[in-house]
């Protein structure tokens, strides 16, 4: 019989995946973990919506409701997916996603291509200075070529020409919204916006630093604000055991952590 997880990350940033671990490897202490990840191919169209049905595909076998947790762009489909199937969302955890969640890395990416008379490899090095802060030569290097892999293969709609937008609204189940003080991308602003939508219940946590992907750079601090939020719904009754990731073409299992 299928052993489903307690929480599941949803990652559709193939080439980011690495900035999840740390938060996986200690989200595992306590609870049963798994994570659905969606690479995008040069042939398949940019489409939320069929990322929508690909999760649900999994999720609809699922015995019982999930908590999921997203970061980024992978918020966005999150988000999508728990408006249209609450009945699958035990709760929902947004990491670094602000009220206007379509504005990812991507959009500024590219808002920042048609602004800037200059080669898209400059742009590139502004947004790694942006979403990780100073670093070594090698290291700028290295993250550029990541970053330029995830406009490739990551499932943002998003392209030098048209931009795509989704308006805030409410969810049902439970809210955890996390961001962090000197994210470029889902800024403290961002974040703010979100009051007007959230329940009772509902919770806004604000990282003191670690820039957009602060749950990287903080992991055990996060870890704490999910899983006291967690705890608070009464959403954590399951038996402490890790549970690798769910592959979104085969729906097979391979270690979350590396």
């Amino acid at each position: 019989m299928t052993e489903y997880p307690h929480a599941l990350l949803i990652n559709t940033s193939p080439s980011l995946q690495r900035f999840n671990e740390r938060l996986c490897a200690v989200l595992a202490q306590s609870v049963r973990l798994g994570c659905w990840q969606y690479e995008q191919t040069a042939d398949e169209p940019l489409s939320l919506a069929a990322g929508v049905v690909l999760l649900h595909d999994y999720l609809k076998h699922c015995d019982r409701p999930l908590d999921l947790l997203a970061h980024g762009t992978s918020g966005w489909l999150a988000l999508l997916y728990a408006r249209r199937h609450p009945e699958r969302v035990r709760s929902l955890t947004l990491l670094a996603v602000g009220a206007h969640a379509a504005s990812d890395w991507h959009a500024h990416y590219y808002a920042r291509l048609q602004l800037l008379p200059c080669p898209r490899q400059v742009v590139l090095r502004q947004m790694v200075k942006g979403l990780f802060g100073n670093c070594c030569p090698h290291g700028e290097r290295e993250l550029i070529a990541l970053l330029e892999r995830d406009l490739r293969t990551a499932l943002s709609p998003h392209t030098l020409y048209e931009h795509q937008r989704l308006p805030p609204a409410p969810v049902a189940m439970p809210l955890l919204i996390c961001g962090s003080r000197d994210d470029i991308i889902a800024a403290p602003n961002d974040l703010n916006d979100w009051q007007p939508w959230l329940k009772s219940g509902d919770v806004q946590w604000c990282c003191p630093g670690g820039r957009h992907f602060f749950h990287h750079v903080c992991p055990h601090l996060v870890a704490r604000q999910i899983v006291s939020f967690w705890q608070a719904i009464g959403s954590l009754a399951a038996p402490v055991t890790v549970l690798p990731p769910v592959s979104r073409s085969l729906l097979t299992i391979s270690d979350v952590i590396e």
